[in-house]
């Protein structure tokens, strides 16, 4: 089951990645806690703003819902009638995303993070 939003990731040309994250920062009053060439994270109030060099999808937006247990949820979304978009994936520290198309073309992500805690970072 979805536990809330957790994560908003916006996809900007791989080229403007430095100006996005000294935009982002602006924006945010702090700089990232992540910053690296693949991705920069900040911590907002609890949550994940995150900023994706992507020029595939510049310009839009991904979104993930926390659950406790990726595997089972993932499955579950399957068995509504969602269709695959990116399987579960393990991206570091114990961290694992997926996202998957609703029956209406959406895109929606998963993330299963267990070093969350809404309200106090991550």
């Amino acid at each position: 089951m979805f536990q809330g939003l957790r994560t908003v990731i916006y996809h900007v040309p791989p080229g403007d990645l430095p100006k996005a994250v000294e935009w982002f920062t602006s924006v945010a009053g702090h700089p990232p806690y992540f910053n690296e060439p693949f991705y920069v994270g900040f911590e907002v109030g609890g949550y994940e703003l995150g900023v994706w060099p992507d020029d595939k999808r510049p310009g839009s937006v991904s979104t993930y819902w926390g659950t406790p247990d990726i595997t089972a949820e993932y499955a579950r979304l399957l068995a509504l009638g969602a269709k695959p978009n990116e399987e579960i994936t393990d991206v570091g520290d114990g961290i694992r995303v997926a996202s998957f198309f609703t029956p209406f073309d959406n895109v929606v992500g998963i993330i299963e993070n267990p070093h969350f805690k809404a309200g106090h970072g991550g």
